[in-house]
């Protein structure tokens, strides 16, 4: 690794610094340093619950290893020192032969990436320990069994060896020996196991698997290390959106086995539904068996609750354990537990991923109980949960063929085409097609498939499975063990009960919600949340309901919260009326251009087509009305609320026919030497405006200044408009916005323009008018003179989409589709900067010209219009930067509310901090 050694990190630079904590040294606010699951270790030893004793190695230490390619100095030596004493308090000695301590070496970043990491158990095994280990345990099988186990775990996650050569040698020794479950081999089938595995990482690794127990544990923490930068994890942090930068801690755990038979088991717990967030027992355990059984779905597991039946005295103290861990951590808790031989264990805790529906429910709970403020109940949800909320569901009252029914782990309604592998999920995905990915289990190779695919199918595991843990971070939806369906992937297909084989692209649907499977594409329904905010459902008794008034009060909250007012982009009196139903506060963005085209099209051809000012004068008074026929209905719509409206922006070729086509009509004509003037003086209409990048040509403010009256006719049916509702006691508050400006003197030849016309109106109607005359900022010179332009205009509205593109030279509509996928699967985006405001590049021309312009004129307006306006992230930035709203599609408006309420609330967490 020497020759990826980075200059900058040396030993001096560390030197001093303390990279090993023991779990009764930390707590739980110190996850940047020990990790999630080191940090949470610690704090359940502080609170005196049963934790198998260990240390934390810190992820300062994993940042010197990346950044070096050799681990501190400090290291060894700090680790021999917990080992140490780890040893004297167990009364046993890694790996020696009598009386062997076997530890486990696990992974714990700082946000849970489950999977995505390396974990190594039963470490300190060998040929000579593994005797001690069955004379200690009294049982030859569980030692053996926890052998072949290190063998496998270590070989594929250290050594590199791949994992299905493993998987095949050991369902060769069941068939062999005619059965189907791991715990029916016997210890001498186990031995034999062990001795292939020894052979295999010979043949595989080209060395043989280490005998010396402090070797296996070395290697084990640097391939967590390793762990870190391998391509799942990447992957998965660009997906979560995870600084790439913090690095794994590595826990090292004195083991507790599940293995040990009946009287021992391992499971997975949540202190609620992580599906509903209902109250209740919730989880897995599985007898005589470690914990990755569990979690990689192999073995199909028990609910929780039947642990009452199998160890009462056990269950017992498991409730109350999960009782003071939702108290103390005030959440819904995940928890990893193992109980060896009557003896409970924890393993593990952290603040447990949920879906959408059960985070509005959850945070609600909580506040019922007094465990949280509201405050904090904005903090525990997210614009990205609710916009999954709004996503239709399928029709229930449907005709439908069910195929079968598994575990609702990740609701949602997916339709999509059978695929039974990863490569041919992304490789369908990339071609358009919408799929399902059907596994057995999912492992953390499959990654790359959960991302591409509408959701998830296996016939194996549970809620707590590597499938339904890492669907529901990612929102997919998700149904695990749907054991009723047999699953070949080999042959890519599956069986249904009744003989139905659906074969790879077949059309099939999943419900999250209710874990059933249909043939074939199930017709969707709007969801309760959306008919919540057209006001068609209110908040009752059942599940739905429920829902439905978690999410009101959830947004009432935020409501209370918010600084940012929200706007919508609406074009018509239709979207503006639904965009008032969602919580629009105002119109931030009307596109005249919107208005210009269906039966219109004909008037603005003719405008375009004009030889003498007479013909044009006549296109734009025929051309008024209209227009002003438009405003009457907006303004009405908002009545008592601002409209902002953006003046005709596009290139007028926009209103012309294709040039390719129009070139083929004309063509035709001229062969068949039918009448053809119109087309012609069209095609040379085209070929007159044709421009090579026109986005940077003639539009916006400049066509305004080079086509007469063009903006004039606008701005006169904005006034006429506005006075035309005053008249009938309305309310109306236009805004006129002039696009792509570069240059204050631009604005002022526009601007004296647009005030004469507003006079002329109120002269000839009597009524006084307040009509704000702004700008749109999307250039980078714009930006750059913001306190000049802040001279002639009242209002900034920010549009990002163009600022973006002119920043980054990019045009939007080429790129996406070309090489944005390359840029994010290679780091360069953790997200496209047209979803997520680019906050050092783009964000820095927003904040300056910002602050340039309220220098300039203090009272100046600050929108944004473009679609960050609802991009939950950026609106976090447009709170902080001091932006007085945000405007986006209506759809996106109760997104952008909740957001704006959560960045309020963070901010007066932050001020109080």
């Amino acid at each position: 690794m020497s020759e990826n050694k980075d200059p900058h990190v040396t030993e001096n630079a560390v030197e001093g610094v303390k990279f090993v904590y023991d779990f009764t040294e930390g707590n739980k606010d110190l996850k940047d340093l020990l990790g999630g699951k080191g940090a949470n270790l610690a704090e359940m030893t502080n609170l005196g619950l049963p934790v198998p004793p260990g240390f934390t190695i810190t992820t300062e230490a994993c940042k010197v290893y990346l950044g070096s390619g050799e681990e501190p100095a400090a290291l060894r030596d700090e680790v021999s020192a917990h080992l140490t004493a780890l040893e004297e308090r167990m009364g046993k000695k890694l790996g020696q032969a009598d009386n062997p301590l076997l530890v486990s070496v696990r992974s714990g970043a700082k946000f849970s990436m489950p999977g995505m990491m390396d974990t190594v158990l039963n470490i300190g095994l060998s040929d000579r320990s593994v005797q001690g280990l069955a004379k200690q345990a009294g049982d030859e099988r569980f030692a053996w069994d926890s052998y072949r186990r290190l063998i496998q775990m270590f070989g594929k996650t250290v050594l590199g060896v791949e994992g299905e050569l493993f998987e095949d040698a050991l369902d060769a020794a069941k068939k062999a020996k005619k059965v189907t479950v791991d715990t029916e081999l016997d210890a001498a089938d186990l031995k034999k196991l062990v001795t292939k595995f020894k052979k295999i990482v010979k043949t595989e690794a080209g060395r043989d698997f280490p005998q010396d127990p402090r070797e296996q544990m070395d290697l084990a923490i640097k391939a967590v290390f390793d762990s870190w930068n391998g391509d799942r994890a990447k992957l998965y942090r660009r997906q979560e959106r995870i600084p790439h930068d913090l690095g794994t801690a590595v826990n090292v755990c004195s083991m507790v086995f599940g293995n040990l038979g009946p009287d021992s088991g391992t499971g997975v717990a949540f202190t609620r539904d992580p599906a509903s967030g209902h109250q209740g027992v919730y989880g897995d355990y599985l007898q005589n068996a470690q914990g990755e059984d569990v979690v990689a779905g192999i073995r199909n597991t028990v609910p929780l609750a039947e642990l009452e039946q199998i160890d009462k005295k056990s269950y017992d103290q498991l409730m109350q354990i999960m009782e003071t861990l939702e108290n103390h951590y005030k959440d819904l808790c995940d928890i990893e537990f193992t109980i060896e031989r009557g003896q409970l264990w924890m393993l593990q805790t952290r603040v447990g991923k949920r879906t959408a529906g059960a985070a509005f429910r959850i945070a609600t709970q909580l506040v019922d109980q007094g465990l949280i403020d509201e405050a904090e109940a904005l903090q525990r949800v997210t614009g990205a949960q609710l916009a999954q909320l709004m996503f239709p569901r399928f029709d229930e009252q449907a005709r439908v063929e069910q195929l079968g029914r598994g575990i609702a782990a990740s609701p949602g309604a997916a339709v999509g085409k059978a695929v039974f592998d990863s490569y041919t999920a992304v490789k369908w995905s990339r071609s358009g097609e919408k799929v399902i990915l059907i596994r057995r289990e999912t492992n953390p190779d499959d990654l790359d498939g959960m991302i591409a695919a509408e959701g998830i199918l296996t016939s194996r595991g549970g809620k707590t499975s590597h499938a339904a843990v890492v669907a529901r971070g990612m929102g997919k939806t998700c149904v695990c063990g749907a054991e009723e369906l047999e699953v070949d992937t080999k042959r890519r297909r599956f069986t249904a009960p009744g003989g139905v084989v659906v074969e790879e692209g077949d059309l099939i649907s999943i419900d999250g919600s209710s874990g059933k499977v249909y043939l074939g594409e199930v017709p969707v329904v709007p969801s309760p949340v959306v008919e919540y905010f057209e006001g068609r459902m209110h908040a009752g008794a059942d599940d739905a309901d429920e829902l439905v008034a978690a999410v009101h009060r959830i947004m009432a909250f935020a409501d209370r919260k918010r600084r940012l007012r929200v706007r919508a982009n609406a074009d018509n009196a239709e979207d503006a009326l639904r965009a008032r139903r969602f919580g629009a506060q105002g119109i931030g963005l009307c596109r005249t251009e919107h208005m210009f085209l269906g039966d219109r099209r004909e008037l603005v051809e003719r405008l375009i087509l004009a030889d003498t000012e007479a013909e044009r004068e006549d296109s734009l008074k025929e051309l008024l009305p209209l227009q002003k026929k438009d405003f009457v209905e907006l303004f009405e719509a908002m009545d008592g609320l601002p409209v902002t409206i953006r003046l005709l922006d596009p290139p007028l070729h926009e209103f012309l026919p294709d040039i390719t086509e129009l070139s083929v009509r004309v063509a035709l004509a001229e062969a068949r030497q039918e009448p053809h003037e119109n087309e012609l003086r069209l095609l040379q209409a085209v070929h007159r405006l044709h421009e090579q990048n026109p986005m940077l040509g003639l539009r916006g403010v400049r066509l305004g200044l080079v086509i007469p009256g063009l903006f004039t006719m606008q701005v006169r049916a904005i006034a006429e408009a506005a006075a035309e509702r005053k008249a009938a006691k309305g309310d109306p508050r236009a805004e006129v916005m002039i696009p792509l400006v570069g240059t204050v003197q631009e604005l002022e030849i526009v601007r004296e323009e647009a005030d004469r016309v507003i006079a002329e109106v109120e002269e000839a109607t009597g009524t006084r008018l307040k009509l704000a005359i702004g700008t749109m900022i999307e250039l980078p010179r714009a930006a750059l003179t913001a306190g000049q332009i802040a001279e002639a205009a009242e209002f900034f509205s920010f549009g990002t989409n163009d600022l973006t593109q002119t920043v980054w030279g990019f045009s939007r509509d080429d790129v996406e589709a070309s090489f944005f996928t390359a840029y994010l699967e290679k780091g360069i985006f953790g997200v496209s900067p047209f979803e997520t405001i680019d906050k050092d590049g783009v964000g820095s021309l927003v904040k300056a010209a910002a602050q340039a312009g309220r220098a300039t004129r203090p009272d100046l307006k600050l929108g944004v219009c473009g679609e960050h306006g609802g991009d939950p992230e950026s609106v976090h930035f447009f709170h902080e930067v001091g932006l007085d709203y945000v405007s986006c599609s209506p759809f996106r408006i109760p997104v952008a509310r909740l957001e704006a309420g959560r960045a309020a609330s963070s901010s007066e967490g932050s001020d109080h901090r």
